[in-house]
């Protein structure tokens, strides 16, 4: 039985199926899995980075969790000043899951230069301001300096330079309107030591960051007022139970709101990624198994004389079918490796070299972001294999129903 077994896994090999009929079908087969578990991955690696490289953009200029008083809800401005002696600044000691907190302040203006002029939000803000987060998007010069005295240094976005026809080392006078009417507005004039882009249109085109002293002086607050604090938690995965938490352990005079919230639009967008993910995984797998399928019931037929031999020297029917879903197996998985190998290669030019470019008015960002996470690309491939395995085991389960006599005699 040893050798008719070993005779018939040597017959069943890929290199006997190159000069076999059934030699496109296999062919066809492997192509399937390949090109299945590429989409896979590309669909998968670019939706969830995309998903994460907006957030993390979103978070970069407005933190994760948002406390601010509830007359300054529904305006990026801010109207009502909030005292910085609070229970949880500097140090939100009674939530281990925020990891740093920052207090900010913005006021809406105009810049005017000799040429132009647009409307601006200056983001105020001040010495413990996490200025890691906006490094990664500075295109030129640097950030500025708050540690001293009040100074006149800001931060531009290349979108509003580029308008303004301002440059690194530029000068430029911003006006601010005071709320009460008839009032005329404040001048201060800023020097840009920094161009920041981050491909986010609605940050890009609005904000220029800077003192937050110039927010002070300009409403009359005192050194201890400001408009918000910014909350970064370590899990973002958690923001929603963490952002419910600090709204516990805040007054009853303040409000919170997480990025989630307060960009909605921006968000629920994101989550029909996950749904598309889901539908292109769903279809290439069963595209996958459709091939596979084929190819077995191909091959079953191609090798009934054989299979009727080894049924008549004692072969029993799961025997024979081990025989088949094997090679079954060794196909996926060269499927598997071809496809692995160009998908996770594509991956790694994206992520290095940004061939696929986006528009940032519709998608945020300027070139399609690619998230490769291992244990993501192994249990793609342990699904794909687990799926088209159990579903080959109904095909295989035609060999039971085959006769030796009449198999031998099959042509």
């Amino acid at each position: 039985m040893n050798l008719e077994y070993f005779i018939a896994k040597r017959l069943i090999t890929a290199k006997d199926y190159k000069s076999s009929i059934s030699a496109p079908i296999i062919k066809i087969a492997i192509s399937a899995i390949a090109i299945g578990i590429i989409m896979m991955l590309v669909s998968v690696a670019t939706g969830i980075g995309l998903q994460q490289k907006i957030r993390e953009k979103i978070s970069a200029f407005n933190g994760h969790v948002i406390i601010s008083n509830y007359d300054n809800n529904n305006s990026e401005v801010t109207l009502v000043p909030i005292s910085k002696k609070q229970d949880f600044y500097p140090d939100f000691k009674s939530v281990p899951e925020v990891s740093h907190i920052q207090a900010v302040a913005s006021k809406a203006g105009i810049i005017r230069t000799e040429n132009a002029f647009e409307g601006i939000i200056f983001k105020g803000v001040g010495v413990d301001y996490a200025w890691k987060h906006i490094k990664e998007y500075l295109v030129e010069g640097r950030v500025p300096d708050f540690s001293k005295q009040l100074n006149e240094e800001v931060i531009i976005s290349k979108f509003l330079a580029d308008r303004l026809n301002l440059k690194l080392g530029d000068s430029f006078n911003t006006f601010f309107i005071k709320e009460e009417q008839g009032k005329m507005p404040n001048s201060r004039r800023f020097k840009i030591v920094g161009i920041f882009s981050s491909g986010f249109q609605d940050f890009d085109s609005t904000y220029i960051i800077g003192d937050l002293r110039h927010i002070q002086r300009i409403n009359k607050w005192s050194a201890d007022q400001v408009g918000a604090f910014e909350i970064f938690v370590k899990d973002f995965d958690h923001i929603k139970e963490t952002g419910n938490i600090i709204y516990e352990e805040t007054s009853s005079s303040l409000d919170t709101k997480t990025i989630i919230e307060k960009y909605s639009y921006i968000f629920d967008w994101l989550q029909l990624f996950d749904f598309n993910i889901i539908v292109i995984l769903a279809v290439m797998i069963i595209v996958a198994t459709i091939n596979m399928v084929v190819a077995l019931l191909v091959l079953i037929l191609e090798r009934t004389q054989m299979i009727g031999i080894l049924k008549a020297v004692g072969a029993n029917n799961w025997s024979v079918r081990k025989i088949f879903l094997y090679n079954a197996f060794y196909l996926i998985v060269r499927g598997l490796f071809w496809g692995n190998l160009i998908g996770i290669s594509l991956l790694l030019i994206q992520q290095h070299f940004g061939v696929i470019q986006l528009n940032p008015e519709n998608y945020y960002v300027n070139q399609a972001p690619v998230y490769i996470n291992w244990v993501y690309v192994i249990l793609l491939n342990l699904l794909t294999i687990a799926v088209c395995f159990i579903v080959l085991l109904i095909p295989s389960y035609i060999i039971t129903k085959i006769s030796p006599v009449k198999a031998i005699r099959f042509d």
